[in-house]
């Protein structure tokens, strides 16, 4: 099995795992608010299903790709919102049923994508493995968003190391972002939920993050504030990157407030 191979394996794991909490949802159901403001469910799922739709049209036809961001981001990011709201009020099974059908293709294009070929984005371009990557890491947190809206704790698993990995990696991004410098190497040391240690950075680096890896993962895709979490860093730039840390494309998230 290829990285990608086992990369697109547990991205459907993860997607199986959200789909399994939303399948039974009525109408009623998916218009439950989430966490994310102004969001309710269907937003959630149609916001996963208009990324992969984008995430396709890179794979498949990579020209159209640029000539549609410049269609229909002349505006800034509303796009991303039309998009969410695009499954407000939507039937249920027609909503779901677009969100697993892109999947789906989404998953067959990457597999047939070149290894060498690096795919558009809205951030910089990146190769499939990569692609594969980001799509997991969205589906997770925007789960995470469902899952909190339902009341489910979710267990975690061995899956959210290629968020976390996607968090580190995307660091000199969130620095940047701010204005921040990203000038000091940065350890990141964090405890799986096997038990497991997991860690990135040189072992001698001044600036260093640790805790559990799955705060780690609701701190990167701004699932959690970090008063809530159970991460310490030590160091300027480590101290810098907690508040500000996003895995995804675009401008600063507004972040989650802090919990009563």
């Amino acid at each position: 099995m290829t990285q990608l191979d086992a990369l697109l394996a547990d991205l459907r794991a993860e997607s199986a795992e959200l789909d399994a909490l939303v399948a039974g949802l009525d109408a009623d159901g998916l218009a439950t608010p989430t966490p994310a403001v102004g969001w309710t469910i269907a937003h959630q799922l149609s916001h996963l299903a208009w990324t992969d739709r984008w995430s396709l049209l890179a794979a498949t036809d990579p020209e159209e790709f640029g000539s549609a961001v410049q269609r229909e981001f002349t505006a800034g990011y509303d796009a991303v919102d039309q998009g969410a709201a695009e499954g407000v009020g939507e039937d249920p099974a027609k909503l779901l049923g677009r969100w697993r059908d892109g999947r789906d293709r989404l998953a067959a294009a990457l597999a047939a994508v070149p290894a060498d070929v690096k795919l558009p984005w809205f951030g910089p371009p990146m190769k499939a493995p990569s692609m594969a990557t980001a799509r997991l890491m969205e589906t997770w947190a925007h789960g995470q968003d469902v899952a909190d809206a339902l009341g489910v704790v979710r267990e975690p698993g061995d899956r959210l190391r290629h968020v976390a990995h996607l968090g580190v990696r995307t660091m000199g991004f969130a620095l940047s972002l701010h204005g921040l410098p990203a000038d000091r190497p940065v350890r990141v040391e964090l405890v799986a939920p096997s038990g497991e240690p997991w860690t990135w950075g040189p072992p001698d680096a001044a600036d260093r993050i640790s805790g559990p890896a799955l705060d780690f993962c609701l701190l990167v895709t701004q699932r959690r504030h970090p008063d809530d979490l159970a991460l310490v860093a030590a160091g300027p730039t480590a101290r810098a990157w907690l508040p500000v840390a996003q895995t995804f494309a675009g401008p600063p998230g507004a972040g989650r407030a802090p919990q009563a």
